[in-house]
Order: C-alpha cells, then structure tokens, then sequence
C-alpha cells in the first residue's frame, strides 16, 4: 500500500481522482453555490457528495452525512480549501463516527478561517497585486495584465491547491497546532492590509477642488493654499469614508455608488467645485 492509498495511517476508499474531483468542484464554484439561508452549504454539499457517496455505500450513513453539510457554513472560499480537506479525510478515516467531529470542526473553525482568509487574499494580497497591476495598466505596460493572470495562476495552482491537499493529508492535527494563533495572525493580517488600502486612497484617488475664494483683490486656491497643508489627500479620503458608510446601507448598492460618484464628478466640474487632478 503506497502513501497515496494511506491517510493518518489507515486504509483510504477515495482515488487520487476522487480526491482532485472533490477540488475541482470547490475550487471552481466558489461562492457561485450560495444562498442566504445556508451560505456556503450547497456549495460543500456540490463538492463532497460524490466522494462520500463513494465513503459510505450504506445509503443511511451517506444520508446522515450529507445532511450535516447542509447546515450552515460560511468561510473565506481560499483559506475554507483547507477545511474542506481536513473534513474528507477525517470522513475517510472514521466513517460515520466521525460526522459530529466534522461538523464540530466546521462549525469552530469557519469563523477564525474566514477572518485570516478575508484579511490575508481578498484585503491584503488583492489590494497590493491590483495596485501593482493598475499601476502598470495605467502606464500602459504591458506586463500588467501578465502579473495579474500569473497571479491567478499561482493561487490556483499552489495556494489553493496546497491549501487542500494539506488539509487532506494532514487532517485535524495541523488545524489543530496552529489553531491558537489564528487571532493573532489575523490581526497582523488586517493591519497590514489596512495599511495598503490607506495608502492605495492617498496615491491612486486624485480628487480635487478647483473652486477659488475671493475676498477683495486677494485670491485663495482652496486646494493647494488651505486643503493640501491641513491634510494633503483629504478629499480622497472623505470620498472612501462617504462610499463606505453609503454600501453599509440597505438602499445602496455598488451601483448606485458608482453612479453616484459619476454625477458628482460631472456636477463639480460643470460648476468649477471639482478640478482634473
């Protein structure tokens, strides 16, 4: 028996196929299988059904199973790699004994996963490759549509990818060492990446006023004599906060903002409030 027809030392009933399948299947829907009931439940269900189908051939162990994929689960879809990994084998290894420890797992695990996902790729990581990548698109530089499919490469292929089979074939055990130090992780990761997006609003948003005040013979630029030595990049910033309070609001979706965003620019430059940067 070789190491790919072993898992934490017992016999497996799942192929090296099977396996790829159950990866294929996550990491291709992602949050596409979603409801606002169970959140990502369907989609954990689309991914396993067929090898657990294979784990348990009983059909009331298989239905008990998949029922408790069903219940509600939500976690960051890149990190979550790890937790769908981790559940298979523990499956593989236990069968049915093990379903309460899965849920268990999933249920503890999903919240903590979601925040170190959610800071690390979707805050983080995006914010610094998308800068990058934008920056060079802006200039007209040709290797920045490159980066950024090399860089879907390179999650897809060894985060992602390494995230579940790490998950698989180290089961509860790595989840369970590193499980402490989540917290902290995720708060380095949410600085840093705060950090990032201060400085994106700063650099990458130009917004300015072009309204001049005039108070006899004497003439202020409001921008540069008043705004730019009390804070340079003010506007910017009072444009994010203002963005950011109307999306937490029900009535207000992105598409809303951005037209938004488009009538007030042409506004201010039609009366003079707002000048090109």
């Amino acid at each position: 028996m070789n190491n790919e027809e072993k898992v934490m030392g017992t016999q497996v009933k799942l192929s090296k196929k099977d396996k790829s399948n159950v990866f294929w299947r996550y990491t291709a829907m992602s949050n596409n299988l979603y409801n606002y009931e169970t959140q990502q439940a369907p989609l954990m269900v689309y991914s396993l059904y067929k090898a657990l189908r294979k784990v348990y051939p009983n059909d009331e162990e298989y239905l008990k199973s998949i029922t408790g994929y069903f219940k509600y689960y939500n976690s960051n879809p890149i990190v979550g790699e790890s937790l769908v990994g981790a559940s298979l084998a523990m499956e593989e290894r236990d069968g049915a004994k093990s379903i309460e420890a899965v849920q268990a797992l999933k249920t503890s695990l999903m919240g903590p996963f979601a925040g170190i996902g959610d800071a690390v790729f979707n805050i983080m990581m995006s914010t610094i490759i998308g800068s990058i990548v934008a920056t060079m698109a802006a200039d007209g530089n040709i290797f920045g549509p490159i980066l950024s499919f090399a860089w879907g490469m390179f999650m897809l292929f060894f985060v992602k990818r390494g995230l579940f089979y790490g998950g698989y074939n180290s089961g509860l055990a790595i989840i369970e060492k590193f499980g402490d130090q989540l917290n902290k992780l995720t708060d380095v990761a949410s600085i840093m990446g705060l950090t990032v997006v201060g400085a994106i609003i700063a650099s990458n948003i130009k917004l300015q006023t072009g309204f001049i005040l005039r108070i006899g013979k004497l003439k202020t630029n409001i921008q540069t004599d008043m705004i730019d030595k009390i804070m340079p990049a003010l506007l910017p910033i009072v444009a994010v906060f203002i963005i950011y309070k109307l999306l937490g609001k029900k009535n207000w979706t992105p598409t809303r903002c951005i037209g938004l965003v488009i009538a007030v620019a042409l506004l201010g430059a039609f009366f003079g409030i707002l000048s090109p940067a």
